[in-house]
């Protein structure tokens, strides 16, 4: 099995699929992931501890472009979780939590995909490597139901807005 994984590569990605459920179960509860829910924090930590624990995760032996989206989604996290309370937002903070909280989802699930395709199933794998078309599709398709999502959660937030405005 020439793409097996290391056993540290196992709780690595144990921990990340489990990040990923609590995510999507966020979403389908409540149409986002709210930082201050109990799936909310869950996400958080197992989110960060899948980050942490791909850096340990090598498989070229140098840190990787899947390894850039975790520097992102370590620094996009805190700003998102506080996003109510940094003024630099103003008004538009919820938008920015929520849109904020689904890209960390996104920026996860990208080298979902790709590890996915290029080492299941074990004996021939879809992919042969990240730039193969089946890999480019994947995530293509993924950037399309992520910015789908975005759109119905943002169009959600402003129809919120509308209802807690005062009438004129």
């Amino acid at each position: 099995m020439p793409n097996h994984l290391s056993t540290f590569g196992v709780i690595h990605t144990a921990i990340s699929l489990v990040g990923v459920a609590i995510g999507f179960i966020a979403l389908f509860q409540d149409g986002k992931i709210i930082p201050n829910t109990k799936n909310g924090k869950l996400y958080g930590i197992f989110t960060v501890l899948a980050c942490l624990s791909s850096f340990l995760v090598m498989k070229t032996g140098h840190l990787s472009s899947a390894h850039n989206l975790s520097f992102l989604i370590l620094i996009l996290l805190p700003i998102v979780y506080y996003a109510p309370s940094l003024r630099i937002f103003g008004s538009k903070a919820d938008y920015v939590q929520t849109v904020g909280m689904t890209a960390t989802l996104l920026f996860s699930l990208v080298p979902a995909v790709v590890e996915t395709l290029t080492r299941l199933p074990v004996e021939q794998p879809l992919a042969d490597g990240p730039d193969s078309s089946i890999v480019k599709m994947g995530l293509l398709i993924l950037l399309v139901l992520f910015i789908i999502i975005m759109i119905y959660q943002a169009i959600k937030l402003k129809s919120q807005r509308k209802g807690l405005s005062p009438a004129m």
